[in-house]
């Protein structure tokens, strides 16, 4: 059943579009309709990204007060739990929802892996629907030199990881420098956060290096349309407001009360 219904919400559907825009492509260039296929999906969950993008701003802005509450109350746990979610929900800001657009687009990469991992041979090609002309063959050379259907794609899976480096280099929150007492446990998050800047773009190569170069493009694509558009939203104005009424709200939050509207 689950099965079933990948195959007809994402599989399909991704193949579909994919062979669609390589029909339309001037040339049946198989890496413009990739690109073009990556941009359509960023669009679809365009909603969901910006969402996610303008609460990790706000976390980074609301930094310096969380570190405020870490150091006031650095013995008492709950208390301090209390607080931030107090401070987490006078701005509107959820902690976790950064994460949603990561499992939501992890479908449409299977899908996306699975089309290249399967071909374009007569089994795949007889689920594109009817409306859609089906091609006798996929040509899976791009601009005349770039075998999409190969693995051990070098130049791909570097520019990838490049890629997802800046993405992840530009995520991580800004941490004052001071040290201040208790800090331990900010220390090791620092750590964490340094560890993942290295990690995720290693991992990144290796993937793209081991599959399909087509899938690699993929990820390439959505990796840079992804940080061009955190770096739009980052460097916007601030997105809480810093007028002197919040920041007394703030203040009192910290000091563990809850703001009645």
């Amino acid at each position: 059943m689950l099965q079933y219904i990948y195959l007809t919400l994402f599989y399909k559907p991704v193949l579909n579009l994919l062979v669609f825009l390589y029909n339309i492509t001037p040339g049946h260039d198989l890496g413009i309709a990739i690109i073009l296929l990556t941009v359509i999906i960023k669009l679809i969950l365009l909603p969901l990204s910006k969402k996610s993008l303008k609460s990790q701003k706000a976390l980074q802005e609301l930094q310096p007060k969380i570190e405020e509450i870490k150091r006031k109350f650095k013995d008492k746990k709950e208390e301090m739990s209390r607080a931030m979610m107090a401070l987490y929900k006078e701005n509107k800001v959820n902690p976790f929802s950064s994460c949603l657009p990561l499992i939501i687009q992890l479908p449409f990469l299977l899908a996306v892996f699975r089309v290249f991992r399967n071909g374009f041979n007569n089994s795949s090609l007889d689920l594109v629907y009817n409306f859609i002309n089906k091609p006798e063959t996929i040509n899976s050379i791009s601009l005349g030199f770039l075998d999409l259907s190969a693995t051990h794609n070098i130049y791909l899976a570097v520019a990838a990881g490049i890629a997802q480096f800046w993405q992840t280099k530009m995520m991580m929150a800004k941490r004052p420098t001071e040290k201040t007492p208790g800090a331990k446990d900010e220390d090791m998050m620092a750590i964490i956060n340094k560890q993942s800047m290295y990690f995720m773009p290693l991992l990144t190569v290796y993937i793209a290096y081991t599959f399909p170069a087509g899938l690699a493009l993929y990820w390439l694509t959505t990796t840079i349309l992804t940080a061009l558009q955190q770096l739009y939203i980052f460097n916007k104005k601030p997105i809480l407001n810093s007028n002197k009424i919040l920041i007394e709200k703030e203040n009192k939050i910290i000091e563990g009360k809850i703001i009645k509207k």
